[in-house]
């Protein structure tokens, strides 16, 4: 089923910043995994000071509203600042569909990672339209 998500960047922080949200809005984290949690990708490992940072945590506000979150790693160059905080997430139906809706949000913006399937299961990307706004797209076949 398609639904719109929030996703927020942290420095470091999601781990707090879900504990208060879960405490202001009286719901509790559905999901948190580390990086740690995660097989090693690319040239190396994360830092030790890295690997128990959030991959990704959700947590249900109102409405059934999904606010998810990662943490950013200094590491690879990432760093939170305003523009790349806060995502608008994108579930979509069909792999065509995501392809469809990066490509039009895409066209003569920045910023991005392709769509890809990804170790986690799902074909995802981000990108960042000709207006500042950042979107990621997440089709995630049925098991």
């Amino acid at each position: 089923m398609a639904r719109v998500n929030t996703y927020l960047n942290f420095q470091g922080q999601t781990e707090e910043a879900f504990a208060f949200y879960a405490k202001t809005f009286g719901t509790e984290v559905t999901m948190l995994s580390r990086y740690s949690d995660m097989p090693a990708v690319g040239p190396g490992q994360l830092p030790a000071e890295e690997r128990n940072l959030v991959l990704h945590a959700a947590l249900p506000i109102i409405s059934g509203h999904l606010l998810m979150a990662t943490d950013m790693l200094q590491s690879m160059g990432q760093q939170t600042r305003i523009g790349n905080n806060t995502t608008l997430c994108l579930d979509v139906d069909s792999r065509e569909e995501a392809d469809r809706l990066y490509g039009a949000l895409s066209e003569d913006g920045s910023e991005g990672s392709p769509m890809a399937d990804m170790p986690w299961g799902a074909y995802w990307g981000v990108t960042l339209d000709r207006y500042g706004i950042r979107w990621m797209l997440n089709y995630t076949p049925a098991s």
